[in-house]
């Protein structure tokens, strides 16, 4: 299995297109062959800071999602709406406890 996780910024005044956008790419990632969790979280401390985290099956399904048109469509909706300070890693889960 692979854990995603993260997190990135956007500029005031553009929450709320965020949001929106935000949510399409989570229900068509859900949506996905091999994710079994997919998810975005404001930080309650600093607004416009989000947390990113996802579950999939391998690599091939991680892969497969960043060719997805839904992708294609998210990074383009993202920069138009000034994400900053992106850092994301993906890291293999060899034991759950």
């Amino acid at each position: 299995m692979l854990v995603v996780i993260g997190s990135f910024r956007f500029p005031p005044g553009q929450h709320g297109a965020a949001r929106d956008a935000m949510a399409k790419v989570i229900a068509a990632s859900r949506a996905e062959a091999g994710c079994m969790a997919y998810a975005f979280a404001e930080d309650v401390i600093e607004p416009g800071l989000y947390r990113v985290s996802e579950l999939w099956e391998n690599q091939a399904a991680l892969d497969a999602h960043f060719a997805t048109p839904h992708m294609d469509v998210w990074r383009a909706e993202r920069e138009a709406l000034g994400m900053t300070d992106r850092e994301i890693a993906s890291h293999e889960l060899r034991e759950t406890r």
